[in-house]
């Protein structure tokens, strides 16, 4: 059984994939914040903008299957392209942490559907074959299980998880992504350390939220 948030049709935003069309499929739960405010301070990942409690959002709910689930996802991608080899439909699995549901019976339901699978981990659990992009974002003190990817997108700064700590591992692209922190008003502070970091070490590009730039979901 496969429980989801909410499931939509959108541009990814952020990272190397930023400005592809998307069907998100957003898990419900974590492993590193129960998803509560009550919780927040107490838990490893305390900035998190996102809410994955529950399955009431958007086209969210329990499938008891990966082919259900499947189906469910392929009927949010168009289907009025008149050449789908110019757009390969792509969906990213997100969370919450959606390495605690995703596993390969859905990857393959995917593939079936002619889908290219991204993934969203917070990288503390072990990332099952068959996954085309996979984006590593580290989170404070928490222990890395996946050291390899295609994306290693690290929320920049926190003081226990520093770019240095993870510029040595297997992944083709390496991001920094300026926490946001815009209730608080610090968002300019945040952004200006992110891309003064990224000037002195090259091996680092700035990663932006686009689609709360282009107000989109």
């Amino acid at each position: 059984m496969y429980s989801v948030k909410e499931a939509f049709y959108t541009l990814q935003g952020e990272g190397a994939q930023a400005g592809r069309p998307s069907v998100f499929c957003r898990f419900a739960g974590c492993n590193l914040w129960s998803g509560r405010e009550k919780d927040r301070e107490r838990s490893i990942c305390r900035f998190c903008d996102t809410d994955f409690v529950g399955i009431d959002g958007q086209n969210g709910g329990r499938f008891y299957s990966a082919s259900a689930l499947a189906e469910h996802l392929q009927a949010l991608w168009p289907d009025d392209q008149p050449d789908r080899a110019r757009g390969k439909p792509y969906v990213v699995f997100t969370g919450g942490e959606p390495l605690l549901q995703l596993d390969i019976d859905l990857i393959e339901a995917m593939h079936l559907c002619g889908f290219e699978i991204g993934v969203e981990t917070n990288g503390t659990l072990p990332a099952p074959e068959g996954i085309d992009w996979l984006c590593v974002s580290p989170k404070g003190s928490a222990r890395l299980r996946q050291l390899s990817g295609q994306e290693l997108k690290l929320v920049y700064p926190q003081s226990d998880a520093t770019p240095a700590q993870f510029e040595q591992l297997d992944f083709e692209h390496f991001y920094l992504q300026p926490m946001d922190l815009t209730p608080r008003g610090e968002q300019g502070e945040t952004m200006a350390a992110t891309v003064s970091y990224c000037m002195t070490h090259p091996q680092w590009r700035l990663s932006l939220q686009m689609h709360k730039i282009a107000g989109i979901d």
